[in-house]
């Protein structure tokens, strides 16, 4: 099976400097972050910064990336389980480029 595309890898990567950011690198050391590193459970994100993420991708790649939007149509459990693939799957389907 092969692995994640480069456009994949480097958007994962962005997404971990972003969170690096967001929580800060003390706080960030010893959690990996993966594709299937989940958002609440791993991670331990609060719901503000869900918020923090998604100013920092709208920033980075305009007003069209709505994470937000994104987030709002979801239910309460996928919500919960979300994991950073799916925030680097919504990011390649909105046509982000690294």
């Amino acid at each position: 099976m092969p692995g994640p595309s480069d456009r994949t890898t480097a958007l994962l990567d962005e997404v971990r400097a972003m969170l690096t950011e967001i929580i800060g690198e003390d706080e960030m050391i010893g959690i990996d972050v993966e594709l299937d590193s989940s958002l609440a459970e791993d991670i331990e994100l609060e719901s503000i910064e869900f918020v923090a993420l998604a100013e920092k991708i709208t920033e980075r790649h305009g007003e069209d990336v709505d994470l937000i939007g994104w987030l709002a149509e979801m239910e309460l459990d996928d919500l919960i389980t979300l994991t950073v693939g799916e925030v680097v799957a919504f990011l390649e389907r909105s046509g982000v480029q690294p």
